[in-house]
């Protein structure tokens, strides 16, 4: 195991305007699942190959177990990575590619011989490391590349999507295998995707990019239920978060309330309290869709909207309603029972847990901090 640590990273390529990577500063455990995620192009892919050795660092300081790595060449950085593509030689088998790294070192044959047997039986390979690359199915494929990692038993595992070319069903069975793995190993490991699913699912703890720099670091829940800006907000969440234009209006007294559309939602009174010294002011409203409730299901002093439902998707275990309310110009996504009777043009009142709603500033983006009283 081993601790990676980032100060103030940044990568420029020549004839760039922006950088690519930029003051990027990140510190990973002993034992961590540290998962980079983003869309295509925010830099996530260039700081993993940076902490890999595979890309120059143009300024900052990267150090694994508080040595500086900046300059040291990738075969000394102790450092196993797996890529998107298996990477693997196809005239060689499956145990000649798990080996050649541990041969490349000069290690004996028989530390060898018992490294790869070990992990092929960890990983389920046994059967099939007398197989070439083309013999094999792209799950065990991934796993062989996994298993090229392992013997080598590094520092540091770091993972480039490497569930991205296999089918939906192998994904979710893949994500399994690696999340048991690195329980078995408790080995640190730097993950990159732009799968929010899969972030989710198998991070310790979840980096957020955006046009090369950190949005917000933290526990998978944590972000999920505090995004910082509404770029987290709905990136991080599947369906993402509802996103609405607002106004929070003074009643009488202290009483407030979020008027969206043709609507006004009374808040409830502690929020009211919290929220007053920004009355009169436009708001982004978001809403988880998990929030939002048929009659049936609704949680005490819900506030209650009247809406059209645009459509309506069965998902099995629960359904989406896709709902549209007077005066609101996007429409609002609302997850409810797979019981739902709810139909396509019928208009019905569904309830918004106000309690769990989250304000944003139209111009910054940034969260409204709501800190409500226990």
């Amino acid at each position: 195991m081993a601790v990676v640590t980032l100060r103030n990273i940044t990568k420029r390529y020549d004839g760039g305007a922006e950088a690519a990577v930029r003051d990027v500063s990140l510190d990973v455990g002993h034992g961590e699942f540290m998962v980079l995620l983003g869309p295509s192009g925010c830099g996530k892919s260039t700081a993993l190959r940076m902490i890999a050795g595979l890309e120059s660092i143009s300024a900052g300081t990267l150090a694994i177990d508080g040595v500086r790595m900046n300059g040291v060449p990738a075969k000394d950085r102790d450092i196993a990575m797996v890529f998107q593509s298996y990477a693997l030689y196809p005239h060689m088998n499956v145990r000649d590619n798990m080996a050649f790294g541990l041969r490349r070192r000069g290690l004996p044959r028989g530390e060898i011989d018992q490294a790869v047997s070990e992990t092929a039986a960890l990983l389920g390979l046994s059967p099939y490391l007398s197989r070439k690359p083309h013999a094999l199915s792209g799950g065990q494929r991934q796993r062989v590349a996994l298993g090229r990692a392992i013997v080598r038993k590094p520092k540091v595992f770091l993972f480039d999507e490497p569930l991205s070319n296999l089918d939906a069903a192998l994904r979710v069975s893949m994500r399994a295998e690696l999340i048991k793995l690195h329980q078995r190993l408790s080995a640190t490991m730097i993950y990159v995707t732009h799968d929010q699913v899969e972030a989710m699912t198998m991070g310790t703890r979840i980096c957020i990019m955006q046009a090369g720099g950190i949005v917000q670091t933290g526990a998978p829940l944590d972000i999920y239920r505090h995004p910082v800006n509404t770029f987290v907000a709905a990136f991080l969440g599947n369906p993402p978060m509802n996103l609405l234009p607002a106004r929070l209006d003074r009643g009488q007294g202290s009483t407030l309330s979020v008027t969206m559309g043709d609507a006004q939602l009374a808040l409830p009174p502690n929020l009211g309290n919290i929220l007053l010294p920004h009355a009169g002011r436009d708001v982004i409203f978001g809403l988880r869709p998990e929030e939002i409730c048929e009659s049936s299901g609704a949680p005490p002093g819900a506030a209650s909207l009247r809406t059209r439902v645009v459509a309506v998707e069965p998902l099995g275990a629960e359904t989406l309603l896709v709902l549209a309310a007077a005066g609101c110009t996007s429409e609002i996504v609302a997850r409810v029972s797979r019981d739902s009777m709810a139909r396509a043009g019928e208009t019905i009142d569904v309830h918004l847990n106000l309690a769990a709603m989250q304000l944003f500033d139209p111009q910054t983006t940034e969260v409204i901090p709501i800190q409500q009283e226990h």
